[in-house]
């Protein structure tokens, strides 16, 4: 009977043996909840930064699209591209006309008044990117027809504008500039058209999130360069619609700007 007692306390555990073996198991268990919990994360932030590339692609893909088949806007503003700020998030505008467009109704044409800009969107309030198309021939090429919401989530627009030789932060003359003598040898992004504009969009990363700090990695910015092919027929003295202006010849071709940063 004593040996028999004996044997089965050999075969039981002890109390340390029982804390160390659960507090092993404890460090797995919760190794493996970080590690999945990591993975989760991981797969949102991946997943929602992938929304946000394909919302920057499209939206590039369509500024493009218009901007190589620009056209003067009207007599008065050929091509406007201004330099704005919205609170404290750069927000250009930029006008101009296109024959990137597929009439639709009777009296409509392949030319339409274009303008993009940023603005709050009606429902939260929080910042868009938004076009402007009117394919009605009017007296008012900065105004009328419709617009549509384009990008959301917008934390900056840029638009920079290459006339072969450098870039301007701004085009064209709202204020009449161009009436001066020699106004446009001194500034040649008074009249015509650009050669190419440099296009840079700002994005929030994670919208859900609510937290946007200029020190937290919370934007993602995209950029490219579009160039106007219509823009040397515009500019050039020998060819259609000549206005004889800010075109040189031997121009460069503007530096590339494209991909993500």
């Amino acid at each position: 009977m004593k040996a028999l007692v004996r044997s089965r306390r050999t075969r039981a555990f002890t109390l340390i043996e029982l804390v160390i073996s659960s507090a092993l198991m404890v460090l797995i268990l919760v190794s493996g909840y970080m590690c999945l919990s990591s993975a989760l994360s991981s797969q949102k932030m991946i997943h929602a930064r992938g929304e946000v590339a394909q919302t920057a692609r499209v939206a590039l893909a369509m500024i493009s699209a218009d901007l190589r088949s620009a056209t003067a806007l009207s007599r008065e503003f050929e091509f406007l591209g201004m330099d704005r700020v919205l609170g404290e998030i750069e927000a250009d505008n930029l006008d101009f006309g296109t024959r990137n467009y597929t009439p639709r109704g009777p009296g409509e044409g392949d030319f339409c008044e274009v303008s993009y800009f940023v603005g709050p969107e009606p429902e939260s309030g929080k910042l868009s990117l938004w076009r402007r198309r009117d394919p009605t021939l009017d007296d008012e090429p900065l105004a009328g027809g419709s617009r549509e919401e384009i990008a959301r989530g917008v934390r900056g627009l840029r638009f920079e504008y290459y006339d072969g030789w450098e870039w301007f932060d701004e085009w064209g003359d709202p204020e009449g500039k161009g009436k001066a003598e020699n106004s446009l040898l001194l500034q040649p992004n008074l009249s015509g058209l650009p050669e190419a504009v440099r296009i840079t969009l700002r994005f929030e990363s994670n919208e859900k999130s609510g937290v946007v700090r200029e020190g937290d990695e919370t934007f993602m910015v995209f950029q490219t360069v579009a160039r106007l092919n219509l823009a040397r027929a515009q500019t050039d003295p020998g060819g259609a619609g000549s206005s004889g202006t800010n075109n040189v010849s031997g121009a460069q071709a503007p530096p590339s700007g494209g991909g993500t940063p």
